[in-house]
């Protein structure tokens, strides 16, 4: 019999309770979010009901279908309770064209990473509209197919979000696939002990018991929470392309030097 969401849930839970306490943490100092990206909306509801509420998707048709309030194919499937207590993640790269949509959409927002979505939020903050919870993401391994701000800009960076009168809760980062992640997520720990941000999102399916030892306050999970994914989408789906990621971070570059 295949294994249920509440049972694979219930021992992700518990190993995150043991690892916390082994490094002298409480466990509901960590947050646990189900990365639904492909993933149905009647899958989504058997979650809900075995008591998961952090939920992540990375790209907007997705989070857009499944999530909006008036018509989403997963808030059709519930409770008003239900649907009080769902908290939506935002954790794909986001292009700042489409920050409009997002920002109405979700609850936290863990891939701010270049002075162009800054900005874009900061319009739509002006406008206002209550933005979601915010998360710079890093490039740790300054790895030029990803999104992220590299380690060397992150005071700049956080600066401009200042100028921009943007609140940064955190930082994100996806260490480089194949390379030991604990340096990784010990750095970014260090640096946002560094700059007084409280929230470090960090650890997926294969590597959050280290995030959970070294700080981690989000993690993000897929197959430990779901199973094998239901197809065979690329790991990039959705996500900008390199033309489009590139460019906008070089003219953030020169937008962050001029702030120098």
């Amino acid at each position: 019999m295949a294994e249920t969401f509440a049972a694979r849930q219930a021992g992700v839970r518990e190993a995150i309770a043991h690892t916390a306490r082994s490094h002298n943490r409480q466990a509901d100092a960590v947050r646990l979010i189900a990365v639904s990206k492909t993933w149905g909306a009647e899958v989504l509801a058997e979650a809900v009901r075995a008591g998961q509420k952090d939920f992540g998707e990375n790209r907007l048709s997705e989070l857009r279908e499944k999530f909006s309030l008036s018509d989403g194919s997963l808030t059709k499937l519930l409770t008003a309770t239900e649907r009080n207590d769902l908290v939506v993640h935002f954790v794909g790269s986001l292009q700042s064209k489409k920050a409009h949509a997002v920002v109405r959409l979700c609850d936290w927002l863990h891939t701010l990473d270049r002075p162009s979505l800054a900005e874009a939020l900061a319009k739509e903050q002006q406008q206002g509209v209550t933005l979601p919870k915010l998360l710079v993401q890093v490039n740790t391994g300054e790895e030029p197919q990803k999104g992220g701000v590299a380690p060397a800009d992150l005071a700049a960076f956080l600066t401009f979000c200042k100028t921009r009168q943007l609140n940064i809760s955190g930082l994100m980062c996806l260490p480089p696939h194949g390379q030991p992640a604990a340096p990784h997520f010990a750095w970014l720990r260090q640096a946002a002990q560094e700059h007084g941000l409280a929230e470090l999102s960090c650890g997926m399916s294969q590597d959050w018991q280290e995030a959970v030892a070294l700080g981690a306050t989000c993690v993000r999970l897929g197959t430990a929470l779901f199973g094998e994914r239901q197809t065979s989408e690329r790991e990039t789906g959705g996500r900008e392309t390199s033309e489009q990621q590139t460019g906008e971070r070089e003219i953030g570059k020169r937008r962050l030097g001029a702030t120098n």
